[in-house]
């Protein structure tokens, strides 16, 4: 709204500025016409950018344009050029020169290549060609124009310069983008693999169960509606992040926070309940750690559970211990463990897709490390160190 005001207002004085240049001729000189056209165009131009940055370097190209015609008429006429005092002529070319200045910079930073090339270049040779008006001859003409070409040498630079910050800034935004979507999809993988296979394995009980015991088989399909829900809640939690900016504009919901440490106990009871190998959860109850350390070891837990259902069906316990050591370097310990048998051949049985890898990013970027692989004397085991700060624990502090 304010952006598309200034834009208007912008565009309205850019459009009233020509014929009142047009009528202001008679009175200040024929220099009023080429000074309000320039003044008219630097308004246009820094309205319209950077919503129309085509329309930039054409405000420039007709500015120059003008100016140069007007530079051209008097050089051929020796009664129209201008005369050396401080007459309105004067003033009124230096405030042509510097509407012209400001035109090439604008153009030259946010047109693109051919257009840039036009309008900065009419208008940044009409500033120093606009001496020419006085008919200064020889040698001396020629050091003024040389001296009057550095106001659009400078004018570039500051426009290049100018230039090179918004491509920088536009890179590191789309840098961020990348990031968050590679963070989404590891959402999706770490918390709606987990329910899908928690699904499947549900399936396959209930496709034995119903021979057995149908009342048995009847309340599999439960579990399998709640890991459902909670796979469908993950991906709606994921594209209204995708949507967020949107979603706050138009009033939407909040968002649910994302799962953490508070949230294990839940998850470990439905690993359990879902007829694969027993939880034994050891949660240090007074751990006060940072939001996004919560959150890593929770997906730790997830993808270690999850591999534990793909890859080690035959496991009959699983042992996650997630616990704060307050050595010279406060830290965050998990190990999920597991004793199914065959840990020679674990390493490529249990090679997934990118969960592990993706975690072992995320570990890393918060300072911290993720190992995997068998243990002694079988089954395998998912371990990460987290460091954290000053708010491990506050029950200790008190």
């Amino acid at each position: 709204m304010r952006n598309g005001l200034v834009r208007r207002t912008g565009l309205s004085a850019a459009g009233a500025l020509v014929p009142l240049g047009a009528a202001a001729a008679p009175v200040f000189g024929w220099a009023a016409v080429p000074g309000a056209v320039a003044m008219a165009g630097a308004l246009a131009a820094l309205a319209m950018r950077p919503a129309r940055r085509d329309a930039t370097w054409i405000a420039a190209a007709v500015a120059g344009g003008v100016s140069l015609a007007a530079t051209a008429a008097a050089w051929s006429s020796p009664g129209a050029r201008f005369q050396e005092g401080e007459g309105p002529e004067n003033l009124l070319g230096l405030v042509e020169v510097a509407a012209l200045t400001v035109l090439v910079a604008v153009v030259v930073r946010v047109a693109a290549f051919r257009g840039a090339l036009v309008g900065a270049g009419l208008a940044g040779l009409a500033v120093p060609c606009w001496i020419l008006r006085f008919g200064v001859p020889g040698a001396a003409g020629l050091a003024a124009l040389a001296a009057w070409a550095l106001p659009p040498v400078l004018a570039v630079t500051t426009g290049l310069y100018l230039r090179s910050l918004d491509d920088r800034r536009r890179r590191s935004v789309a840098s961020a983008r990348r990031r968050q979507r590679l963070e989404l999809a590891s959402d999706l993988h770490d918390f709606v693999a987990h329910d899908v296979s928690e699904m499947l394995a549900q399936a396959r009980a209930g496709q034995i169960l119903a021979e057995r015991d149908p009342s048995a088989a009847a309340r599999t399909f439960t579990i399998i509606e709640e890991a459902a829900l909670r796979a469908m809640a993950a991906m709606d939690r994921t594209v209204g992040m995708l949507r967020a900016d949107a979603g706050s504009e138009e009033g939407g919901p909040a968002l649910a926070p994302a799962p953490s440490l508070s949230d294990l106990p839940d998850l470990a009871a439905r690993f359990t309940a879902s007829g694969n190998a027993p939880v034994h959860l050891d949660l240090d109850p007074d751990l006060d750690v940072p939001r996004e350390v919560g959150t890593t070891a929770y997906r730790i837990v997830v993808e270690a559970l999850t591999n534990v259902r793909r890859h080690a069906p035959g496991a009959g316990r699983v042992d996650v211990s997630v616990r704060g050591s307050a050595g010279d370097v406060r830290s965050l310990r998990v190990l999920v463990t597991d004793d199914a048998r065959g840990g020679a051949a674990g390493p490529p049985a249990r090679r997934g897709g990118a969960g592990l890898p993706g975690l072992r990013e995320r570990v890393e970027m918060l300072g911290g490390t993720l190992t995997a692989g068998p243990r002694d004397p079988y089954g395998w085991q998912v371990a990460a160190v987290l460091p954290l700060g000053d708010r491990t624990r506050r029950a200790r502090r008190r």
